[in-house]
């Protein structure tokens, strides 16, 4: 609201997040597969309602892991709204900026492309995995 009093109009709102941690040993790039359906269902939405998703590249074979866990959900994939603008292994992975520059590229997208729900789904060190929607009001 004070930002709007200003004259500033958002380019999204945080909907939900989640955190989800998995053995390392085994299931060491699976995290972010445990943390984004905590996220759609605290949002209130559905995996066929996201707009856009971005999905952090730590490198590749996390991505493909990730796309793997998401299909056997029976989610379908659809790789015209994964990283649209080519992910942090094109863009960049910028340590202790990374979570800032996913935000930062999906909502502009978001606004961009008029979506209203979008996702962000980053692995982390050590088995760890974060999730979060945005929405465009």
């Amino acid at each position: 609201d004070a930002a709007r009093a200003m004259g500033y109009e958002p380019l999204a709102f945080i909907r939900s997040y989640a955190v989800a941690a998995v053995d390392p040993g085994w299931q060491l790039l699976q995290a972010p597969v445990w943390a984004v359906p905590k996220a759609l269902e605290r949002a209130g939405i559905e995996w066929k309602d996201l707009g856009l998703i971005e999905l952090h590249e730590a490198f590749a074979a996390q991505v493909l892991s990730n796309l793997q866990g998401f299909a056997a959900k029976g989610w379908e994939i659809n790789e015209d709204i994964i990283n649209v603008m080519g992910g942090s292994i094109a863009i960049g992975h910028p340590f202790g900026a990374t979570g800032g520059r996913l935000v930062t590229t999906l909502a502009n997208e978001m606004r961009r492309r008029d979506v209203q729900f979008g996702l962000i789904s980053v692995c982390a060190q050590g088995g760890m995995g974060f999730a979060m929607v945005l929405e465009r009001q």
